[in-house]
């Protein structure tokens, strides 16, 4: 049986929200991908801090890579342990002004005026990898569409090789082509990489692209359904 790397049980985060963030329950394989709906945007950036122990629950333990969050002992022990995920989300800065390249050279090196042949050639490799064709590549970032943007984000997110890819609604404000084709890709790479993806969404039909496992959040119990169980959203992704 494939060893969990997320596991979380009673936990309860107050937010300021209409209730506290509930998750009776949910464990992650490694190279597991799953996507969980019922995480509006506030909600979903707090589970993300909490996965990563950027914060602690109120009640209950989240256990990463087999740790409680709760032992994490200082701020270097905490980057060791972040440096495990790849994040995809809006709050991931990029620099529009920048090329692609210098953008995905970044977590690289801060010397990107522009960046040195071995960091290019790493930042070139990503940028094939998630999918942003050549002709794109030497354009400033506040030139592309907000496809190519998700996928910059997703090329800086694989930089440092994690475990985990966490995605916060990284679907929203495509087409629902784009996003399907990008639950796709996102799964595939996932994939190739043996990287678990957790993937909190709104959008059923990314959801179905990007994940084995599609659960639903009911938000007064904290509890997880199997959403494929429905009929209608299995017609739906046909």
């Amino acid at each position: 049986m494939t060893a969990a790397i997320l596991e979380i049980a009673g936990v309860s985060k107050d937010y300021r929200g209409l209730r506290p963030l509930r998750i009776h329950e949910l464990t992650v394989a490694a190279g597991e991908p799953v996507a969980l709906l019922g995480f509006d945007q506030p909600a979903a950036e707090v589970f993300i801090n909490l996965v990563t122990g950027a914060s602690l629950p109120d009640a209950g333990h989240v256990r990463l890579f087999g740790r409680a969050t709760s032992e994490i002992a200082d701020s270097a022990d905490w980057l060791a342990t972040v440096d495990r995920f790849g994040i995809v989300s809006e709050r991931a800065v990029l620099l529009e002004q920048l090329t692609v390249i210098q953008n995905l050279a970044m977590p690289f090196t801060l010397d990107i005026e522009p960046p040195g042949d071995d960091v290019h050639a790493r930042a070139a490799r990503l940028a094939s990898e998630v999918g942003l064709p050549e002709s794109t590549w030497t354009r400033p970032v506040g030139e592309l569409d907000v496809a190519a943007h998700v996928r910059v984000r997703l090329g800086r997110a694989l930089a440092l090789d994690p475990a985990v890819l966490l995605l916060e609604h990284v679907s929203a404000g495509l087409s629902p082509a784009d996003a399907g084709t990008l639950g796709g890709d996102l799964r595939a790479l996932a994939g190739r990489r043996g990287a678990a993806v957790v993937a909190a969404t709104a959008d059923e039909g990314f959801a179905g692209a990007v994940a084995s496992r599609v659960l639903a959040l009911d938000p007064a119990t904290g509890r997880f359904r199997d959403h494929r169980r429905s009929g209608w959203f299995g017609r739906r992704l046909g």
